[in-house]
């Protein structure tokens, strides 16, 4: 389980990358950019082709961005996120998050073995976002025992 205070580290950060913000729109990676957006961060969405999304540059991969981020938001599948925090080792960043459904067990032991502060297993939205439903989620997971510690 991941601890209250890489959670609250990560939380903190306010200059993040996000992986997993689609063309679409639609997408958990969309909802959970325009939440974190909307909570006052500076965001640089990753993608391999895209040249804009959600309104902002998108930028191929974290080498290219204009300023170091605290942190990396992943919302993919395992098997790319496995690649994605490699990447972000390469690149410096201290901090990932491995969206609920994105960690696999080789991602979470490359961040251990590497330093970098991870958190997998957790929604973004229930920490960060400012949506009443992930805050009553968070209430929830606190009173069943479930959230971090």
């Amino acid at each position: 389980m991941t601890s209250k205070s890489v959670v609250d580290d990560f939380v903190s950060q306010k200059t993040l990358a996000v992986v997993g913000v689609s063309r679409g729109g639609q997408k958990f990676g969309n909802m959970a950019y325009r939440e974190l957006k909307a909570g006052g961060r500076r965001l640089y969405p990753i993608h391999p082709t895209a040249e804009k999304l959600e309104g902002d540059r998108a930028y191929p991969d974290f080498k290219p961005l204009p300023e170091k981020v605290g942190g990396a938001l992943i919302v993919v599948p395992p098997a790319q996120t496995e690649k994605v925090v490699r990447a972000a080792a390469e690149a410096g960043i201290p901090r990932v998050w491995m969206q609920q459904g994105s960690e696999s067990a080789a991602a979470v032991k490359f961040c251990q073995e590497n330093g970098i502060a991870e958190v997998h297993g957790e929604c973004i939205l229930m920490y960060a976002g400012q949506a009443g439903f992930h805050k009553f989620h968070r209430w929830v997971w606190k009173l069943f025992g479930k959230a971090p510690k």
